[in-house]
């Protein structure tokens, strides 16, 4: 597997498509859900915070110890368009960064194709802050058949966990494979064969396969070069 990157230069694409299903806008106009999603979307893009993470440091500096109103927490939908509105005002690169992680991306899914990959997470959306990483979810039921293959391509990768994609707290976690592919961050979240199908039966905009990735660049000015 070849880690070598392409010395052409593409230009910054005008805009970021999106996946089918994605939300346009926020669900909610509550102010104060959305006060708090525009705070944790800048700690996100700016410290690289998770989600989860965000919004309570979001909570925290907006409440002061206080306690927050029933309903006002926002969902990660509406993080969501509060940290693409921030990154697209506020992040130049933003664009750029989102065609050239989209490219790697699809390149070693290609790659993995044995493993059944599936991009998800802020490349997949669009929405990519810095630190971001490519976040492919692989279903296959030999979890060391795909740290053999990363090891014999001569890749370095550090192990850890993942919650499950379904986050409804009756599945463990899953084991997370971190490490540097084309010069750009990547984790790999390994699930068994069986998991594919649930994964499937889930909002479309949540992952795509590599034909999926492929029409996101090709809506893409300059995408696929």
């Amino acid at each position: 597997m070849s880690d070598a990157l392409s010395s052409d230069a593409s230009p910054a694409p005008a805009a970021v498509p999106r996946p089918p299903g994605t939300a346009a806008v926020p669900p909610h106009s509550d102010p104060l859900r959305l006060e708090i999603a525009a705070a944790a979307a800048r700690l996100i893009a700016d410290g690289g915070l998770d989600y989860g993470s965000a919004k309570r440091k979001a909570v925290q500096m907006l409440f002061d110890g206080d306690t927050v109103p029933r309903g006002a927490m926002p969902d990660n939908v509406e993080v969501d368009a509060a940290l693409r509105e921030h990154l697209e005002l506020f992040d130049d690169a933003h664009a750029a960064r989102v065609a050239r992680m989209r490219r790697v991306a699809l390149a070693l899914m290609r790659e993995l194709a044995d493993y059944e990959p599936y991009l998800t997470g802020a490349v997949w959306k669009g929405i990519v802050a810095e630190h971001a990483p490519i976040h492919i979810q692989l279903f296959h039921d030999d979890v060391k058949d795909i740290e053999i293959r990363l090891l014999n391509d001569g890749l370095d990768f550090e192990v850890g966990e993942v919650p499950h994609f379904r986050g409804d707290g009756g599945r463990r976690d899953v084991e997370a494979l971190m490490m540097v592919w084309r010069d750009e961050p990547v984790m790999l979240s390994l699930y068994p064969q069986d998991d594919l199908r649930g994964a499937l039966r889930g909002t479309p905009a949540e992952r795509g396969d590599a034909a999926g990735v492929e029409r996101l660049l090709a809506a893409t000015p300059g995408g696929l070069e």
